[in-house]
């Protein structure tokens, strides 16, 4: 009818429509012919009928039926552009495309299905009657070297056998039924303790070897536990576009920030993660790889925390940034450059009188659990579970200890980002258990 097909009813022809469909029907009455529409595909030549007629009736069947896709008794507008092949009925294109119909096949095989006697075995298969005594109900086998009371015998002894499986069935479900009643227990004391699901994990991330923390952007900042750790930042984590820090201090890491690598908040959160704990995955390229002014002043606050600042009874310090073209390893003459130490170059930017206090926070990176370090403000900002440390009495290992038994995070994760000996100046979730969703 030469109508848009998703056009509104309302903007129909209705005698346009009606004479359509009335030339629908008479074509439908009076074809005696079939089509079979296909699709070329790409290396098929594109004088197909040309090459059809070279190939014999088997191949030619074959070669339609591995393209067909419709067959139909009359040409639609539809099928303007494909090509097809005419028969001399419907039928018959079909069978082009599927395959000679055997009529006969279907009874052939219930016949063979349903052959009772089996004379090899010594057995018959027979058919009981059904509540209207018709031969419908259950199928049978009877050996015949038995007596009557023998193939029941056989049966009452599977339908024993049967029984105790049910039964053994029924008291395996009530156990699973029980452990699972335990098991959402436990669940339910777990989360309303607070403490969180620790992953199995192979092996560690590879920033979890040396100190670490994230900064506003999502930036990742690294630093050498000792001398051979300082070796490993510089060389292998210390790229063009980075920044390199150090505290004021002898022993103070080599610290690397990175401008493209860092972590970026789950497009899909896991499932097994708690509401307050925030999803991130690590990436090598942050959508802003900007490191200002700000960002540098944080790293700061981290550079000078991991030294020996923390535990020098100061509670300011100074912290100095280079890029990293002016990090170097060879010394002049007569200069000596020890391990995990290297020679700094050129004009330094310094961060004075900056605050010994650093915030810690649980987070989940790659899914997995675990305590960053970053500024206070920045963790208050990302983390709803965190605690703010200054400089203080309670050793790391006795705080640790307690952040464990709320949070369930290992102690040796916990060591790894304490800076040491602390006083916790405020905290949520980490020290006490956060309160729950009804609460």
């Amino acid at each position: 009818a030469n109508h848009e097909p998703n056009s509104a009813t309302s903007d129909a022809d209705a005698k346009k429509l009606f004479q359509a469909l009335t030339s629908l029907l008479e074509a439908l009455d009076t074809s005696d012919e079939g089509y079979l529409l296909f699709k070329p595909v790409a290396d098929d030549p594109s004088e197909w009928e040309a090459h059809l007629s070279t190939l014999g009736q088997p191949q030619q069947h074959l070669w339609l039926s591995e393209r067909a896709v419709e067959a139909t008794p009359i040409l639609l507008p539809q099928h303007d552009d494909m090509p097809h092949v005419s028969y001399s009925s419907l039928c018959e294109s079909i069978d082009v495309w599927k395959g000679t119909h055997d009529a006969h096949a279907l009874q052939r095989r219930e016949e063979e299905r349903f052959v009772s006697a089996a004379p090899a075995n010594r057995t018959i298969t027979v058919v009981l009657p059904d509540d209207h005594n018709e031969a419908k109900g259950p199928q049978i086998t009877l050996e015949l070297d038995a007596t009557v009371h023998q193939n029941a015998q056989r049966y009452f002894e599977s339908a024993r056998k049967q029984k105790n499986k049910t039964s053994g069935a029924v008291e395996a479900l009530a156990e699973t039924e029980r452990k699972l009643k335990r098991a959402r227990k436990s669940e339910a004391k777990q989360k309303a303790s607070g403490k969180l699901n620790r992953l199995k994990r192979s092996k560690r991330m590879w920033f979890e070897q040396h100190r670490w923390g994230m900064i506003e952007g999502g930036h990742l900042l690294v630093g050498g536990k000792d001398a051979k750790g300082n070796d490993s930042v510089v060389k292998k984590h210390l790229s063009n576009d980075d920044m390199y820090l150090h505290a004021d201090l002898h022993g103070a890491p080599s610290c690397s920030l990175r401008s493209s690598q860092g972590f970026a908040l789950e497009e899909r959160r896991p499932a097994h993660l708690p509401p307050d704990i925030p999803a991130y995955r690590l990436v090598d390229k942050l959508e802003d790889t900007t490191l200002t002014e700000d960002k540098l002043q944080q790293a700061a606050v981290l550079a000078l925390s991991w030294s020996r600042a923390w535990n020098g009874g100061g509670a300011h310090g100074t912290v100095y940034s280079v890029k990293p073209a002016q990090v170097s390893k060879s010394a002049q003459t007569g200069e000596f450059v020890g391990k995990g130490a290297f020679v700094i170059r050129g004009q330094r930017t310094w961060y004075k009188d900056m605050d010994v206090r650093v915030g810690i926070g649980i987070i989940a990176v790659n899914g997995v659990p675990m305590v960053v370090s970053g500024t206070p403000s920045y963790i208050l900002e990302v983390c709803q579970r965190y605690a703010i440390l200054a400089p203080g009495l309670t050793k790391k290992d006795q705080l640790a200890n307690k952040i464990y038994r709320i949070t369930g995070l290992s102690t040796d994760d916990l060591l790894a980002v304490l800076p040491g000996a602390c006083d916790v100046m405020d905290e949520h979730g980490m020290l006490t258990p956060p309160a729950s969703e009804e609460e």
